[in-house]
């Protein structure tokens, strides 16, 4: 049994090594005070400028940043840069206080994909912690694994319920790895964008809008996302579209 128990925790360790990671980077402190000092002192450009080098080149970030980003896109009326800095700290740290100010500015400027319900929160709160389920899910099935074999080599039969239900278990974190999304989504970045019914510059028209709107992404095909515009599948150019993580 001691034995056991040590292979038990050997696998444990190394489970933990390989899946464990930090919630954030920490962030260049340097550069941040930097562009935080800008903010304050509203040099707003030149701050938003630091923050999306310290984004996009180092992928690093801080909350507290995406929200001062949002703030910045926003004062300069780029509603898309806007929902998107919000949208990106949302998925980060869910809550309904950014989900409201979402709400606030779709509803002043009249922008459409931000209705937003308990089945939308309770969604965000489980993509947050998507890995985390999958580490305990996978764990699980090592250790089962494990004591199942050690008790295989001392003479002991499992019963087919047992096997039945393993198995299942098993299909059931294929499942969830390959095939359970919640939908991908992405906000028009454009104005006067041509919304068409098939991937073809020739299909015919649905609408035109401006940027800011966000639409369900359900496929892609060549240049074009598939989408869901008012309830019908519909397409649009991918240059058009800023892809939400």
């Amino acid at each position: 049994m001691q034995n056991l128990w040590f292979k038990i925790s050997a696998l444990l360790f190394i489970f933990l090594a390989l899946f464990s990671k930090p919630a954030y980077s920490q962030v260049d402190n340097k550069t941040l005070f930097s562009a935080d000092s800008l903010f304050q002192n509203q040099h707003y450009t030149q701050a938003f400028e630091l923050y999306e080098n310290i984004l996009e080149k180092e992928q690093v970030y801080s909350p507290q940043m995406l929200l001062k980003m949002a703030y910045i896109r926003e004062g300069l009326r780029d509603y898309t840069g806007a929902m998107y800095y919000l949208h990106l700290f949302y998925t980060k740290e869910p809550s309904r206080s950014v989900l409201k100010k979402m709400e606030e500015l779709a509803v002043v400027h009249r922008l459409s994909g931000y209705e937003y319900n308990d089945i939308q929160f309770f969604k965000t709160q489980f993509n947050k912690h998507y890995m985390r389920i999958l580490e305990v899910m996978l764990l699980i099935a090592v250790i089962t694994v494990t004591a199942m074999f050690v008790r295989w080599r001392n003479g002991h039969r499992f019963s087919q319920a047992f096997k039945i239900g393993f198995v299942v278990y098993l299909l059931f974190i294929l499942y969830y790895i390959n095939f359970l999304n919640l939908g991908d989504a992405g906000i028009i970045k454009n104005n006067h964008v041509a919304i068409m019914s098939a991937p073809s510059a020739g299909a015919s028209w649905l609408a035109t809008v401006s940027q800011g709107h966000k639409v369900p992404i359900t496929g892609e095909q060549d240049i074009w996302y598939e989408i869901r515009w008012k309830g019908k599948r519909a397409y649009i150019r991918k240059q058009n579209l800023l892809e939400l993580p």
